[in-house]
């Protein structure tokens, strides 16, 4: 998307700009972010802000929502301002962002750092809307994220330093009570040695304390550290964890990475693409093995309930046998183009997280009853008319994980035929005898024919 002042008509080249970002629906069912649907959620606690607890203040008004309320703020700035910021969880720093951002809007028109989209402009005029994308394809944008960024790394080391000198350490092992004084790598040596319990190198690790209370807690209400079971005692917790070799954390659980120093190293990456790209550089120069790959298999979820299945094939099946729900008759039948399946999909998806017929617009109190009615009332097949959902706000995943999208295909593609000249037989000359071919060919009476015409002439 070319950064300017100026409108940009919403279409497919600058459609994937906000596709991960943001989901721009109607005002009374606004979504701000793409879904995720629950077996492949993983939560994600926030890193450590020097401003962290301090309300933060709309850029383009005076109100203001406490930090931990962000996602209220950033409806409230789609809502009221039309003003959508890319990438948030990428900002370092997020209210001292918006703190230069207001000063900036007062300064100079929004125009001049937002890139403006214009949602159904194939409508109505009064039917279209402008909103605002601000993001890091401004260099302006660019830099301050950059900037918040390195302020951030440095207090982290900063804190780091302070925690690696520190000499009045105290603090009893969670596991056997024995307690240490000095400095923090004793305790934490120790539970690596005695209780083959490791957090990680603790040059690594910051605000130290604080993580081990974290553990602590979750060992006081009997939860084990890795699979985060409940257990009923003490006694069975221990049990579990010994013979379970459960004595570590669990690296999926995003609520650690706020004490790794190597989560602020890379803006945007964690620990996890970080570590990737240190193996990549280890085998770069190494011939490539792929015999022991094994792909970890893309589950797709069907529409209309939780049944999720390996292949596509049998997510289209299922639809069909349990829910008489026909995705491909609908494409056939509606000559639907790939981005029109795209918002088909997605539309669908909308509806049924907000437990509201996509036919009748009829709302249920769960998605169970909707279902239901979509099979009593048979509006499983029928769609409203196409402009209701052929809509731009629809480019945008409902589920950001959705792998029915990625099968989707062009029907146009698809509609192609074998090509006809393909199946003309094709039959060999037959060179056996050259010599003969030679003489008995047509092509020398041409020839004659051709040198007797000039030299007539």
């Amino acid at each position: 998307m070319r950064h300017s002042p100026g409108h940009v008509i919403w279409g497919k080249k600058n459609m994937a700009a906000l596709m991960h970002n943001t989901n721009l629906t109607a005002k009374q069912d606004c979504i701000l972010e793409p879904l995720c649907f629950p077996e492949h959620l993983c939560g994600s606690a926030p890193l450590a802000s020097s401003s962290d607890g301090h309300p933060v203040t709309c850029s383009l008004c005076s109100d203001s929502f406490p930090a931990s309320e962000k996602d209220q703020l950033l409806k409230h700035m789609v809502l009221y301002h039309k003003l959508v910021i890319a990438d948030v969880k990428l900002i370092a720093d997020f209210p001292r962002y918006m703190l230069y951002w207001k000063k900036r809007f007062t300064e100079q028109p929004i125009t001049d750092f937002c890139s403006v989209i214009k949602t159904n402009s194939e409508g109505p005029v009064e039917q279209q809307e402008h909103y605002f994308l601000l993001c890091d394809a401004l260099p302006e944008d660019r830099i301050l994220r950059e900037l918040l960024q390195q302020r951030r790394l440095e207090g982290v080391l900063d804190q780091q330093q302070k925690e690696r000198d520190d000499t009045t350490f105290h603090r009893a092992c969670m596991f056997c009570n024995e307690e240490f004084t000095g400095n923090r790598s004793s305790l934490l040596n120790h539970m690596a040695k005695e209780h083959s319990f490791s957090i990680g190198l603790p040059d690594n690790i910051f605000f130290c304390s604080e993580f081990l209370d974290t553990l602590e807690c979750k060992l006081e209400n009997m939860q084990c550290l890795y699979c985060e079971k409940i257990f009923r005692d003490k006694t069975t917790l221990k049990d579990h964890m010994r013979k379970k070799q459960h004595r570590r954390i669990n690296a999926r659980n995003h609520e650690y990475d706020r004490f790794y120093v190597i989560n602020y190293l890379e803006l945007g990456k964690t620990w996890e693409e970080v570590q990737s790209e240190d193996d990549r550089e280890l085998f770069e120069d190494e011939d490539d093995d792929w015999s022991d790959w094994q792909a970890h298999p893309v589950y797709a979820v069907c529409l209309f309930c939780e049944q999720q299945a390996e292949t596509m094939e049998k997510i289209y099946t299922h639809m069909e046998e349990t829910h008489e729900f026909d995705l491909h008759k609908l494409k056939t039948d509606l000559s639907l183009k790939f981005y029109q399946q795209v918002k088909l999909v997605n539309y669908i998806r909308h509806e049924l997280h907000q437990c509201r017929c996509y036919c009748c617009q009829e709302k249920f109190e769960t998605k169970e009853e909707l279902v239901q009615h979509l099979v009593n009332t048979g509006h499983v097949m029928q769609l409203p008319e196409i402009s209701h959902w052929d809509q731009p706000q629809y480019y945008f995943p409902t589920y950001e994980n959705d792998a029915l999208l990625t099968a989707l295909s062009d029907s146009e593609s698809e509609s192609e035929g074998p090509n006809p000249s393909s199946e003309v037989p094709v039959i060999a000359e037959d060179i056996s005898n050259l010599k003969v071919i030679k003489q008995t060919s047509v092509l020398n009476k041409l020839f004659k024919d051709r040198a007797a015409v000039k030299d007539s002439n």
